[in-house]
């Protein structure tokens, strides 16, 4: 056989291996991702309600959307770093289950203080989710095929958009004051309870890791643990290294420069819609699907043109800045709801694009057993600006009168995001780490 016939047989083999491995795990790792979306921003349609009903200040609303991320950050390292010795079916069950709990319980909520204490435990119980997802997919899938696994994951925040805005928006209206519930109430219940049968369902369908994986056999469990760990790189297998890594802290800086708009605007932006004359709930929640619907677009573009160029730094950047541009456009339109539609849509594709091709870095440049740390710990300092994001603009609102300081101020930090994955050098030598090898040989053998 030519050399050329084996390199074709060793990629249909490896893309027949992967299609296996995308059924099996993906399903559920995107309903599990959007429902951690859905339940973290429908906050924002509660708002609507919630506000005028127990007569919470914009500055309140802000705080309290944000203090989800202060669970977030403290638990979640030590959760991914118990990861690997708990297991990836058992940790992500024990997540799904408390944060439906914690989501269903929103619905007692009558005071700030609860509503932060709530908020607060939200994010305790759904620390290590997104991180293990990383973690987890790192462990099927190599450098090469890394950014489209996440890609397809990571679809399920914008879905979440696109669907829970319209069904937050109908429950709200549809169930208010059945059983003496307001309507946020009703949705917070609704919205919570599937992820606990998720939880269930976790722990019986999925697996540790490709060695425990019955479905597979052990040409393609061998092929999967090369294709896993083709860089010979090993100089981060102590998590101490990690921390001693000034690098490690700069990436998570800029992911925390990406984090902190993503959420302004996903917790503000029914405010936004309505600030533009929309006063219908039903009509505002499908407004509010429009932004979500151009982010599921670019995740999936953006992150199938990562992999197939095998580049990383120009597809974080370059949307990025232009996302920063649209702020600005939707500062100058005041208050057009054609334009301010237009602005956020492409901003909330474009950060939703870099945020999924980011992803793909740390990975590349972690090796060893301290991947799974690594990642959290950039998580963590990244997913605060989940807090200060969202209070920023709570800030402003309260201060100024008006939302747009808050967010220029994003704009700001979208702009820094580009500077720093532009001039950050992970390697000597430049791109190493944004650029990977394809699959292995060894895949071809698979008979």
């Amino acid at each position: 056989m030519s050399q050329k016939d084996q390199i074709s047989g060793s990629r249909r083999d490896g893309a027949s291996l992967y299609r296996k491995v995308d059924i099996r795990l993906l399903p559920l790792l995107f309903i599990g991702f959007m429902f951690a979306y859905l339940d973290r921003v429908n906050v924002g349609f509660a708002k609507l309600q919630m506000q005028s009903d127990l007569g919470f200040s914009d500055a309140a609303y802000g705080i309290g959307a944000g203090i989800f991320f202060v669970g977030y950050v403290l638990f979640e390292v030590p959760s991914n770093l118990l990861l690997p010795r708990v297991g990836a079916r058992l940790t992500f069950s024990r997540i799904m289950v408390l944060w439906g709990i914690t989501s269903m319980c929103m619905v007692f909520v009558n005071s700030v203080p609860v509503f932060y204490a709530l908020r607060f435990l939200l994010g305790v119980f759904e620390a290590g989710f997104a991180p293990g997802v990383l973690f987890y997919l790192s462990r099927w899938y190599g450098s090469s095929r890394i950014a489209g696994a996440i890609s397809i994951v990571w679809l399920a925040g914008p879905f979440s958009g696109i669907v829970g805005g319209p069904l937050s928006a109908w429950i709200m209206t549809a169930f208010a004051g059945t059983a003496s519930l307001a309507g946020w109430q009703w949705m917070f219940l609704i919205e919570g309870a599937p992820t606990l049968v998720l939880g269930v369902a976790a722990y019986f369908l999925l697996v540790d890791d490709p060695s425990n994986a019955k479905w597979l056999n052990d040409t393609e469990k061998r092929a999967l643990a090369a294709e896993t760990n083709t860089a010979a790189d090993r100089r981060h297998e102590s998590f101490l290294m990690v921390l001693r890594d000034p690098k490690v802290y700069v990436l998570a800086v800029a992911y925390l420069c990406i984090i902190a708009p993503i959420y302004a605007l996903s917790f503000w932006l029914p405010t936004i819609i309505k600030s533009a004359g929309v006063t219908s709930t039903q009509t505002l929640g499908w407004y509010a699907a429009i932004p979500y619907v151009a982010a599921a677009f670019a995740i999936f573009f953006g992150g199938r043109s990562s992999d197939r160029r095998q580049e990383r730094r120009i597809h974080i950047a370059l949307p990025a800045a232009i996302s920063s541009l649209c702020f600005i456009g939707w500062y100058l339109a005041d208050g057009n709801l054609a334009v301010t539609l237009v602005c956020v849509s492409v901003a909330t594709g474009l950060m939703w694009m870099a945020n999924i091709v980011f992803w793909a870095v740390p990975p590349a440049y972690i090796k060893g057993n301290a991947r799974a740390g690594a990642i959290a710990l950039i998580n963590t300092i990244g997913l605060s600006g989940g807090f200060f994001g969202p209070s920023i603009i709570g800030w402003s609102k309260s201060v100024t009168g008006s939302i747009y300081p808050g967010f220029l101020l994003m704009a700001a930090m979208l702009l820094m995001c580009a500077f720093i994955i532009l001039f950050l050098r992970l390697k000597p030598g430049g791109d190493t780490a944004l650029r990977h090898e394809s699959l292995p040989a060894s895949v071809g053998q698979a008979k």
